[in-house]
């Protein structure tokens, strides 16, 4: 025993003698369901990454995601799948807000694949992604839709905390989203951040002094008759929008000063252009 225990001592001072880098531990989360006429057809995760579907009253389903590591740090990966069947309407969306946290060089990684079958509708509603000073997040997501599909997409994204007096000076972000139908993209959108970026948020062309912001996207053949209903609500105190249509898509950006208002504007477009209530873990 005492022979075991100088072994473990010696174990122990190379540790903490040793210059070499620092291995992290990572966490690594994939989180994938699939949706037929009647319901359930596929269920999976592992690691970090967890989906539940609650008992709700309404005919549309609710999807929720979970990423049980709370947050996302260098190296970290995520992955979240929606598959749906031909004919299929459903929402997605996160438990709680996502945070990405201080990272070294290396970045942590989001992807979100979507796959709807024909005549299918998905409302991909995610709460918002808080930035913290030094992170470094990529994420992709990907939407495919069969004949007649559509989808409602929703991203929303905080530059920090405001009432913790939070700040960011360095910052990665590489954020991307694309819309694939009939083997084509119909529908690109990108949205790049870096420490060069932070000294000029206060310019009018960059963010106006903006430290929250969100891009709703609805894509189908009557999104653009939608144009008018979400005009008629873009009147939330503190917060900027505009609105656009172009064939087949009805486009909304959106700056505050903080959360709190981008949320309250935010819900009340979900409101004027879905026909079901908002999805209940955001009224938690």
């Amino acid at each position: 025993m005492r022979g075991c225990s100088r072994r473990v001592m010696v174990f122990i001072d190379a540790m903490l003698d040793s210059t070499g880098p620092t291995v992290l531990q990572r966490s690594h989360g994939l989180a994938r369901i699939m949706l037929g006429s009647r319901g359930l057809i596929d269920l999976a995760q592992a690691g970090s990454a967890k989906v539940m579907m609650p008992h709700v009253v309404g005919k549309c389903p609710e999807i929720v995601f979970l990423n049980t590591s709370g947050g996302m740090a260098s190296g970290d990966r995520l992955e979240y799948h929606v598959g749906m069947q031909a004919g299929c309407r459903a929402v997605a969306t996160t438990q709680t807000a996502e945070r990405a946290y201080r990272a070294n060089d290396c970045p942590a990684r989001a992807q979100i694949r979507l796959t709807l079958g024909a005549g299918s509708w998905l409302d991909w509603l995610p709460q918002e992604t808080i930035l913290f000073d030094g992170a470094r997040l990529e994420r992709m997501t990907r939407v495919d839709l069969g004949p007649g599909a559509g989808c409602m997409l929703l991203e929303m994204i905080v530059l920090g905390r405001q009432a913790m007096g939070e700040r960011l000076s360095h910052l990665h972000l590489h954020d991307r989203r694309e819309i694939w139908q009939g083997g084509r993209i119909i529908h690109h959108d990108a949205l790049s951040l870096s420490d060069a970026a932070l000294p000029r948020l206060q310019d009018p062309a960059v963010l106006n002094g903006a430290k929250a912001m969100a891009t709703l996207a609805v894509i189908a053949s009557h999104a653009p008759d939608l144009l008018g209903c979400a005009r008629a609500v873009l009147d939330e105190p503190g917060v900027t929008a505009a609105a656009s249509a172009p064939p087949g898509r009805l486009i909304l950006r959106l700056l505050a000063s903080d959360g709190w208002p981008l949320r309250r504007q935010i819900n009340r477009l979900l409101g004027a252009l879905r026909p079901d209530p908002l999805p209940r873990i955001w009224q938690v």
